[in-house]
């Protein structure tokens, strides 16, 4: 890999640790390889797809000339690996808030939450969460929710392509999900708890495909300096 062959255009898969940003990790890269390649200073590069912080696995960086082709990209259909907890609840939907408001599930079946979970198949609306990134006023609606400040999310539409792969060890319940663009699996935890009168949230996400890239393809260790790319 050049200097030249960068600022033509690359796409890096890597596996985004926990508790790292999009930001943080594009950043990283970038200092990275401007540090290795002698890169210019105004040198392009971006991802395709935010993940949060709390998620796990495929953020697609995309430098040089390709950077155009993050439109393309955040576009594709997503696929996730998704863990959520019935029974009790979290202000941010995911582990970033405390639990709160915890109901008592014993009446709950293995049979109910297949049947619930395949409600959401299909176009539905949903909310995204007060702790997401979309901007109210000019401002981002976690900044305003972390400042104790009400926001008024509104529902919009969504596709949920499949739901597949279903385990279920109370509370705890993981499947696949297959969706569009702007959907929120956050959100989707938490209307699964009320769709079954229990409350839930998510407990663990791990994005393992947009489009025809793959997590199997991706790698944790631009840390490290040991980078997988490809060329399109």
């Amino acid at each position: 890999m050049t200097a030249e062959e960068l600022k033509s255009g690359y796409i890096f898969l890597l596996d985004k640790p926990l508790d790292w940003t999009s930001f943080q990790a594009v950043n990283k890269m970038k200092y990275k390889l401007k540090r290795e390649f002698d890169l210019p200073k105004k040198f392009k590069i971006g991802h395709a797809g935010t993940l949060d912080p709390r998620a796990t696995g495929l953020l697609i960086v995309c430098c040089g000339k390709f950077t155009k082709k993050i439109p393309e990209i955040q576009d594709a259909p997503k696929e996730y690996w998704t863990e959520i907890k019935i029974g009790v609840q979290t202000e941010s939907y995911d582990t970033e808030k405390p639990e709160i408001l915890h109901q008592d599930i014993s009446h709950i079946t293995e049979e109910q939450v297949k049947e619930v979970l395949e409600k959401f198949v299909g176009e539905i609306e949903q909310k995204p969460p007060v702790y997401s990134a979309i901007k109210i006023d000019g401002e981002r609606a976690y900044n305003l929710a972390r400042a104790g400040e009400e926001v008024e999310m509104k529902a919009r539409k969504t596709t949920i392509h499949y739901i597949k792969d279903i385990k279920i060890d109370f509370p705890l319940v993981s499947f696949m999900v297959g969706c569009s663009k702007g959907t929120y699996i956050r959100s989707l935890a938490h209307d699964i708890g009320q769709e079954l009168g229990v409350g839930a949230y998510l407990t663990q996400l791990r994005r393992t495909k947009i489009g025809d890239y793959a997590i199997e393809d991706a790698t944790d260790q631009f840390l490290n300096n040991e980078y997988r790319f490809e060329s399109l």
